[in-house]
């Protein structure tokens, strides 16, 4: 399993570097917590692919006692130390067993090439989670939830059309990966301009077939110039300084959340909101911020999804603000979700 590290600040130098960033005093990215112990596990999916995962048990877990669990999916192109650790962390700490996963061809988990695209296995990933959890003692097999933040809340619900053990969904912040890749945020982008991303992977496929380089897209900017709009410079505060910078070992911080082109086109087939009736009568949990960009999308799931569902608005935070801005996360309002549909 590979390794996470963090930039060379370390945890340590964190906060002090933050401060000086102007960072929000309330972003903890790197949570730890003494009421919780945590270890790093691995787990073969259904192909045999080697996935990886943070194990976070709380300390008051008695001898012979089983917990429900949720498993915590990342944001699209980042790693479980990004995000999906502190909300693991954090529900851990309401007596959850939690598991942050790495998706496939992400972080510590295997697939090559590194950055691919695969919703089939971003999904697998969560139900690869569930057969490991379900073989643990400590875990009441039939009582497992999920968390999805950004992309993966869409992964996740994929997933749970397909996979009934999964009992009780949430997803924060979540991106339709597949309606961001056709249409982009307010649907701005034009059939022409669609045809043209998908004829721009298809020659790149001929480019790597004859031995060319492989070529990386979309993801987070690497500096801010007076032409960075909004959500570029959003992402950047999080993705490229301390606050919620980390770098997989054996990888490059120049890929950090760039997917390659030519799987990135394959999202222009990902429709995760068709077929919600699959899930119900299991619970949805929709947490977006007032003022995300991504807002459209929990707000489309919400109202293609079957009852119970619930979406919930958090006054005054954007998207990455639910990332990892603890006096905003409603943390609350999940550990009542996941207590209600699961303990």
């Amino acid at each position: 399993m590979k390794k996470i590290i963090t930039t060379a600040l370390g945890i340590a130098g964190i906060a002090g570097a933050a401060l000086a960033a102007g960072i929000p005093a309330d972003a903890d990215n790197f949570y730890q917590s003494d009421k919780v112990t945590a270890k790093e596990v691995a787990f073969n999916n259904q192909y045999g692919m080697k996935m990886a995962g943070n194990l976070i048990v709380p300390k008051s877990l008695k001898d012979g006692e089983k917990l429900p669990a949720i498993i915590v999916g990342h944001p699209m192109g980042a790693v479980k130390e990004q995000s999906a650790n502190l909300y693991a962390m954090k529900m851990a700490e309401y007596g959850f067993v939690t598991l942050a996963v790495d998706l496939a061809f992400w972080g510590g988990s295997e697939g090559n090439p590194r950055n691919a695209v695969s919703v089939e296995l971003y999904a697998e990933t969560f139900s690869a989670a569930a057969d490991y959890l379900r073989t643990l003692p400590l875990v009441e097999k039939d009582k497992i939830g999920v968390i999805g933040i950004c992309g993966s809340g869409s992964f996740a619900i994929s997933a749970a059309k397909i996979d009934p053990r999964l009992k009780a969904i949430a997803t924060v912040s979540m991106y339709n990966m597949g309606d961001a890749a056709r249409y982009a945020l307010k649907k701005s982008q034009t059939l022409e301009q669609r045809k043209q991303f998908i004829a721009e992977a298809a020659l790149q496929r001929d480019a790597e077939f004859a031995g060319g380089e492989k070529k990386y897209t979309s993801g987070t900017i690497h500096e801010l110039t007076e032409k960075s709009n909004p959500v570029e410079i959003e992402f950047f505060e999080f993705y490229r300084t301390p606050r919620g910078e980390v770098t997989p070992e054996g990888s490059s911080p120049l890929l950090t959340t760039h997917p390659t082109l030519t799987g990135m086109v394959k999202f222009m087939n990902f429709y995760p909101f068709n077929d919600l009736d699959l899930i119900s009568p299991r619970p949805l949990l929709f947490i977006t911020g007032a003022n995300a960009h991504s807002r459209e999308f929990s707000e489309d799931a919400y109202q293609r999804a079957f009852e119970p569902k619930e979406l919930y608005i958090v006054p005054n935070a954007g998207h990455v603000d639910l990332y990892d801005r603890t006096g905003l996360i409603p943390f609350d309002k999940l550990n009542e979700f996941f207590s209600e549909y699961l303990k």
